[in-house]
């Protein structure tokens, strides 16, 4: 009897430990854009626009594959997170992160770009679509403090106006860009 209530337990815990790990809840949330890579020279231009700087707190919104996030670290030395919906993209881009042993400096938040609170940036990047710029917009409005520079690609924030504004002919892949300033 003892050595059958043995096997039972035994073989209980063998079934409980191929049970699969609960899932953790996916954050929700309306996709802002298509995944389109940002061109290296891009990137560099963005960071240079926003003038960021060793130590600074930066976040890109919408993040795709952390490109941004990573130079941020790695070049320019800054506090960098990234902001994406797509977990597949999350994944891929913690990945990279962590192979180029960038962790204390970059990290990518599997969230909403809208219900993210960027008080501690000094920097922000965004490559969205138009109405998505807009619907970014008021949470901007509410959350970064004064002084905060928005980098735009291609795109204009609606209702603001930029500093500054760079048109660059060719990113080295045949396709010109606009990139704008703003300080909040």
């Amino acid at each position: 009897m003892r050595l059958q209530i043995l096997l039972i337990a035994a073989l209980a815990g063998a079934l409980s430990a191929q049970q699969p790990a609960p899932v953790a809840p996916q954050p929700t949330g309306e996709k802002l854009a298509p995944y389109y890579p940002t061109p290296e020279l891009i990137v560099e231009k963005m960071l240079e626009m926003g003038e960021l700087k060793a130590g600074e707190k930066m976040y890109d919104l919408g993040s795709g594959d952390g490109r941004i996030v990573i130079m941020a670290a790695q070049k320019y030395h800054a506090d960098a997170t990234g902001v994406e919906l797509d977990s597949d993209l999350v994944q891929s881009s913690a990945a990279k992160i962590r192979q180029l042993g960038l962790q204390k400096t970059a990290r990518i938040v599997h969230g909403d770009i809208l219900k993210q609170n960027y008080s501690s940036a000094n920097l922000i990047t965004v490559y969205l679509l138009p109405e998505s710029n807009i619907k970014v917009r008021p949470v901007l409005d509410a959350t970064v403090k004064k002084g905060t520079r928005i980098v735009a690609h291609d795109f204009e924030i609606g209702g603001w106006t930029p500093v500054k504004s760079i048109a660059i002919p060719d990113d080295g892949e045949g396709r010109s860009h606009m990139l704008y300033l703003y300080i909040h």
